[in-house]
């Protein structure tokens, strides 16, 4: 092992030593916070906690690596109602981008999603309202397209049956004329 080799493990072990180590339970409480819904900045836990800024990236990084999902908010999406929504839209309506996103993420929702539901109150209706009228007008178009099919069917039949009458007429004929 050469000198610098040396110096620099020392380092690191001194490194070490002087790293603070925090309890299971408090470094959980602050993924938690980092991640979904509470969404809380790194500066503001940096702030609060004086934990130092790396440290928290770290850790939010292993746990959305992992799939950390917390079982406060394990696959709840969270349902709004109309009140609600209109006072999101009121209150992030003069909102720029930058700040639109952080008041998103605080409140564990996606600008998209809130565009959708002032598309929804300027035309009237709800997602759900749009969904089932969208199924409406396909079901509507499957529906002309079935009825033109069998219209197409039914005429096929029709011209068969036609010219089996007649070649049945036809070996009538035939046959009449060569019995005379």
């Amino acid at each position: 092992m050469s000198g610098d080799q040396k110096y620099y493990m020392l380092v690191a072990k001194r490194e070490r030593i002087n790293m603070a180590t925090y309890s299971k339970e408090f470094k959980d409480k602050l993924i938690k916070l980092m991640l979904p819904p509470e969404n809380r900045s790194i500066k503001e836990l940096v702030d609060e906690y004086h934990v130092h800024e790396q440290t928290l990236y770290k850790w939010r990084k292993k746990a959305k690596s992992k799939g950390t999902v917390y079982q406060d908010h394990a696959g709840s999406k969270q349902k709004y109602s109309k009140e609600m929504q209109l006072q999101i839209i009121i209150e992030t309506s003069p909102l720029n981008n930058h700040e639109l996103s952080e008041y998103c993420r605080r409140k564990g929702i996606y600008a998209e999603e809130i565009e959708v539901w002032k598309q929804a109150f300027i035309t009237g209706e709800t997602a759900e309202e749009s969904k089932v009228k969208k199924e409406l007008k396909d079901s509507q178009a499957e529906l002309k397209l079935t009825k033109k099919e069998l219209e197409r069917k039914e005429k096929a039949l029709a011209e068969a049956a036609a010219l089996l009458v007649l070649k049945k007429k036809m070996q009538a004929i035939w046959s009449s004329d060569e019995e005379d």
